[in-house]
């Protein structure tokens, strides 16, 4: 599976459980931790995919699943909660969720219904026609070439797979552990500077002011985000 999920849940175990097996399928998660967190990040970066709880500080899920349908979203939403009525299920799928799972769940069922949705998200148009444009940079994703103004951007094979992945997982913060799996297939517990270095080098030859980058940001404590 790839693309990238929203889980708005406010435990953090689950979050953690959950989180670590997505990745694990391929895929890249955002975390949101309450009500208006996630109504924030879901209407503002791009998402494949929204697992949403019901029961969140804040903003309940089923206002969260209400307000990202008004504001004209069609990203699915999978309601994830502990409740089993029939009549909350039935709330949450006239407000526009496209599926309910009830905890405790099992995690393969949980895995089937992500991947069944994943099939009904609708496609990126940078992706689908396999270019992508950011201030002055047009990237060509089936050409592997990138210019700048018009001219050839000089890209190493190591650069443009990472400035490839970072573009596909745009909005999304990714740590240097995941890059390293990803990008080089590294174990994720090796220690190396790797990552900052080629990141360092795609802000050389792709941004403005390379000690202000606009494209490529530092996510402190965390990893890095691309943001077009």
């Amino acid at each position: 599976m790839r693309g990238n999920v929203l889980f708005v849940e406010d435990e953090e175990a689950l979050q953690m459980t959950v989180g670590d097996r997505l990745r694990n399928e391929g895929l890249a998660v955002e975390y949101a931790s309450d009500g208006d967190e996630g109504f924030e990040k879901a209407t503002q970066l791009p998402f494949d995919l929204i697992i949403l709880d019901i029961m969140l500080p804040k903003k309940s899920g089923f206002d969260v699943c209400k307000d990202i349908r008004d504001a004209g979203l069609i990203t699915p939403i999978l309601m994830l909660t502990a409740r089993g009525q029939t009549s909350d299920k039935v709330s949450g799928l006239k407000i526009g969720a496209d599926d309910y799972v009830t905890k405790p769940f099992n995690m393969l069922e949980l895995m089937a219904r992500v991947e069944a949705l994943l099939r009904r998200a609708p496609i990126r148009p940078a992706i689908q026609t396999g270019v992508f444009d950011f201030g002055s940079i047009h990237v060509d994703l089936m050409g592997t070439e990138a210019t700048r103004d018009g001219t050839v951007v000089n890209l190493s094979a190591r650069e443009f797979q990472l400035l490839r992945y970072l573009v596909e997982h745009r909005g999304v913060t990714l740590s240097r552990e995941e890059l390293l799996k990803q990008v080089w297939g590294y174990s994720a517990n090796i220690y190396t500077r790797t990552v900052d270095v080629h990141v360092a080098s795609l802000r050389q030859k792709l941004e403005d002011d390379p000690k202000q980058p606009k494209f490529i940001l530092t996510v402190q404590g965390l990893g890095y985000k691309f943001k077009a």
